[in-house]
């Protein structure tokens, strides 16, 4: 006779992934094990991110789910450190910009990466790109599917930015960070040109190209509105947030 147990990790109380033991409950003689990892249960959205936390590159990212995706918590801040006098380069390592040459920008915002360098120098919607295996940069139409979970881009980015003015611009319009996505305005650069909009905006690259131009999202601290871009130029650089597979 064969077992089946069907388990409910429900959200906030279990971040396990299945493996020898469920929630610290050791498992043994099972043949299938059932979880919550599934899109809803009678209409009840449950976690299914796995872990609540992962590590790439020394670096350690919360993750959040937001309906049925699951979202690192912070901006990407994988590789090493270039000046802005140079360009990110299809080579060995991976590279990142920090807002003013200072790593300490990094430290708080992340990296800020043009998007081929991002891509890792493919052009495949959806590919993984610097993000860690099992994730990848965020498609247009993924975007498109958060912000409408988040009642629509008219009010999405209220739901989506860090509450407050420690980092954003007064008056940071209808901040209140309810998605748990907390970005924060990282601002851009445009090689050769200038660092801008630290504190004013946040961009984040998709994956997704518009003939020769990119999809991305970008927030502002006077609108509560996320603005679906369709003409990014691939050499400047924005932040990446990663999604799961």
């Amino acid at each position: 006779m064969r077992l089946i147990i069907i388990i409910l990790m429900i959200p906030g109380l279990c971040y396990s992934q299945i493996a020898d033991t469920v929630c610290g409950v050791g498992i043994a003689n099972i043949d299938t094990i059932i979880t919550a990892n599934i899109d809803t249960v009678y209409g009840v959205a449950w976690y299914r991110c796995g872990n609540s936390t992962i590590t790439h590159g020394g670096v350690t990212y919360n993750i959040v789910q937001i309906g049925n995706q699951c979202w690192f918590k912070e901006n990407l801040n994988y590789g090493s450190r270039i000046n802005g006098s140079s360009s990110q380069t299809d080579n060995e390592s991976a590279e990142k910009y920090c807002y003013s040459n200072t790593d300490g920008a990094c430290t708080t915002y992340g990296g800020l990466y043009q998007w081929d360098e991002a891509m890792q120098y493919v052009t495949t919607e959806g590919a993984q790109g610097l993000c860690p295996t099992g994730w990848h940069i965020p498609t247009d139409a993924e975007f498109t599917i958060l912000t409408n979970f988040l009642e629509g881009e008219a009010e999405a980015g209220g739901k989506m930015k860090h509450a407050g003015t420690t980092y954003w611009w007064d008056p940071n319009t209808g901040a209140d960070n309810s998605s748990g996505f907390t970005a924060l305005p990282a601002g851009g650069f445009i090689p050769t040109a200038t660092w801008h909009d630290i504190g004013y905006t946040a961009g984040f690259w998709t994956s997704s190209l518009n003939s020769t131009m990119i999809y991305y999202r970008n927030l502002t601290y006077n609108s509560d509105d996320v603005l679906r871009e369709n003409n990014g130029n691939k050499t400047h650089a924005v932040s990446i947030r990663c999604i799961k597979n």
